[in-house]
């Protein structure tokens, strides 16, 4: 198959990059930065104008749009409007493109992501029955944003007007590899320093899916006959953030995890450019489609995820 990956030099498109290069499939990255990746060709856009990339879409199999500017920032007027934007305006693009191919796209997958729905912990989430988020009384203002972001990011992908190519949102939990710079990274290095205890009351739940699982669930959605529009893209075992937590530290062989209080928290954030919505939201989210389509998750439960990416990043150190 061709596959196009928009905006895929960041860390979700370079566990899908390796998936599909031990497929065997031509992959082709759309970037901004236009730096070289072994095994692809590089195409360089904008994410908000035309030229010639528009060509590499006609007679494609996929494409996958993961652009945006990423939500690893503080949540300021300027850094929510380019979250919306590069989000927005890239979809709008390739929506256009598509509608100009003499063969579009048989499959669009889009970006999206766990956070659009609602700040709970008494019920799961699914694309089904789940609550999508926004002015829940119990989170911040500034919560509100990113959710609006995430509705107004589908929104636009669902409008598109291509009636030749299946489409599938793809609201993703923390994907989490090995990998330097990713999440896991982050976590990983926070618990070795003695860091990674409870974060606020360490009752919020977290998301997230093994990259493995990630880019197999991928190849799931693209193949699937039945399986288009909302697609949770997560392991089916959220957990609070207190357990995740216990048994991330566990697995790295450090015992005490010193707690951090919400207010500590909002330091800390603040300190490192982020924004405490990511680690304090209470994001359970389970994959109801994907199993009742047959899927079968190879990490399912934390504990085994945990232990094989911590196993794989201290070999990479070595």
């Amino acid at each position: 198959m061709k596959i196009v990956i928009a905006g895929g030099s960041g860390n979700v498109g370079a566990i899908l990059v390796r998936h599909f290069i031990a497929m065997e499939d031509e992959i082709v990255v759309f970037s901004r930065s236009k730096r070289e990746i072994d095994g692809v060709r590089v195409v360089g856009w904008d994410g908000k104008n035309s030229g010639e990339w528009c060509s590499e879409l006609d007679g494609t199999d996929v494409v996958v749009n993961l652009a945006g500017r990423s939500v690893n920032c503080r949540y300021s007027e300027t850094n929510l409007k380019q979250m919306m934007d590069s989000r927005v305006e890239s979809t709008q693009i390739i929506s256009e493109a598509i509608s100009n191919c003499k063969n579009s796209p048989k499959v669009w997958l889009q970006a999206s992501t766990a956070t659009i729905y609602s700040h709970r912990f008494e019920a799961p989430n699914d694309e089904l029955t789940g609550i999508l988020g926004g002015g829940e009384l119990s989170a911040p203002y500034k919560w509100d944003a990113s959710i609006g972001i995430a509705k107004a990011w589908e929104n636009t992908f669902f409008e598109a007007k291509t009636p030749n190519t299946k489409k599938i949102a793809m609201r993703s939990a923390m994907t989490m590899s090995p990998d330097r710079g990713s999440v896991f990274d982050v976590l990983l290095g926070l618990a070795k320093r003695g860091l990674g205890g409870n974060l606020g009351n360490g009752k919020q739940y977290v998301s997230w899916i093994h990259e493995h699982d990630f880019a197999r669930a991928v190849q799931f959605l693209i193949e699937s006959e039945q399986l288009e529009g909302a697609i949770n893209v997560c392991a089916p075992n959220p957990l609070p953030q207190t357990e995740f937590a216990n048994t991330l530290r566990a697995a790295a062989g450090r015992g005490i995890g010193l707690p951090t209080p919400k207010w500590l928290v909002e330091i800390g954030c603040l300190l490192m450019k982020t924004e405490s919505e990511l680690v304090l939201k209470s994001r359970r989210v389970i994959p109801t489609r994907l199993l009742e389509a047959g899927f079968e998750f190879e990490f399912p439960n934390w504990e085994s995820a945990c232990k094989d990416l911590v196993a794989r990043y201290s070999a990479s150190t070595m």
